[in-house]
């Protein structure tokens, strides 16, 4: 299997499918932008079938909070559609690494396959090893898929962070504005 172990987390070698699948999460991601929101974009999918698709909400707006994430999004999207799914069997593709809040949430609905484009060095949870916590989590086998389109995702959130003032001060924000288009794609 295309596995590698990287401080005790299980990371896996994209599929060739995954990049058709990202590229539909790169969509989200630029709608988003469009809306004036942060460019994380998400799509579920089971059996190469997509099942949800949505982006970021009220990161911008006077209503401005942090529990409309993609993934939560995305995700009650599904839920509302398709009550009772087997999410087991679902992947997450999503620009940015999902933060702690989104990365437990899909791990208590069920989802245990994670493929995303630019990683969050300020708030992203997939580096969290799960043998170190309680049985619930520490039972899990979760597969991590890293950096596929990173250049295409770092792009929307360069283009973001330097138009837009949400997390503008950030070490995310500057991290982003530091990397290169070219670097790790």
């Amino acid at each position: 299997m295309n596995e590698q172990n990287v401080q005790g987390l299980r990371r896996f070698r994209p599929h060739p499918r995954d990049t058709a699948f990202m590229k539909l999460a790169l969509e989200e991601a630029g709608a988003a932008l469009a809306e004036g929101e942060f460019p994380v974009g998400c799509v579920l999918v089971a059996d190469d079938n997509v099942l949800a698709r949505g982006h970021r909400r009220n990161s911008r707006a006077e209503s401005r909070n942090e529990i409309d994430h993609a993934e939560v999004v995305t995700l009650r999207r599904l839920l509302e559609e398709k009550p009772g799914i087997d999410l087991g069997r679902v992947t997450l593709y999503c620009t940015m690494e999902p933060c702690l809040m989104c990365y437990a949430t899909m791990l208590l609905s069920g989802i245990r396959r994670f493929v995303w484009g630019y990683e969050d060095v300020m708030g992203g949870g997939t580096g969290l090893e799960l043998n170190h916590l309680p049985p619930l989590y520490a039972a899990m086998e979760v597969e991590l898929v890293p950096g596929v389109l990173r250049a295409e995702s770092l792009a929307l959130f360069r283009q973001f962070f330097k138009e837009h003032d949400y997390w503008q001060d950030s070490f995310l924000a500057r991290y982003t504005l530091s990397q290169s288009s070219e670097e790790r794609s």
